[in-house]
């Protein structure tokens, strides 16, 4: 497994599949005002990956459902329920995220995927405190393929 931590946009890394730190999939998708990597997903690569995910229900904190893409050019998009019922994240809701994710990943051969910082914007907790559970977690993953960590970066 090879690990690199970017500075950028996690829709413009070479991976086969991006993660979309989501919440527990409690309020509609079109009641939430288009933030973060959720909004970006929504404005360059539709709605249908969010379609998707609503039929999927009710999601436990930490876990993870594969959707498609939409538009964008990625086998599929890994969403996880990296916020709590409170729209916080914990140490254990980024751990469960990062490593149900992976095993997504696992299950459906996935050779490369991109993270963003789970639970470091709305979730309310410090980058450098995500980078080291998600880091840690990677680490201890049997996912062997290319993982890439996105710190998001402004636009000029």
């Amino acid at each position: 497994m090879s690990l690199e931590i970017v500075e950028g946009d996690l829709l413009k890394q070479s991976v086969e599949v991006i993660v979309n730190s989501w919440n527990k999939n409690f309020i509609p998708w079109w009641l939430l005002l288009p933030q973060g990597v959720s909004g970006q997903i929504k404005k360059e690569g539709g709605f249908e990956p969010f379609n998707e995910i609503r039929k999927k229900g009710l999601m436990k904190t930490g876990s993870a459902v594969f959707t498609s893409a939409g538009k964008l050019n990625f086998k599929g998009i890994i969403h996880v329920a990296g916020l709590n019922i409170f729209w916080v994240a914990t140490e254990k809701s980024i751990r469960e995220s990062t490593k149900n994710a992976l095993r997504i990943c696992l299950n459906k051969k996935i050779n490369s995927v991109a993270f963003p910082l789970i639970g470091a914007g709305t979730g309310g907790i410090n980058k450098e405190l995500v980078i080291k559970f998600m880091s840690e977690e990677i680490s201890k993953n049997d996912f062997k393929g290319k993982v890439i960590l996105v710190l998001y970066k402004k636009k000029a």
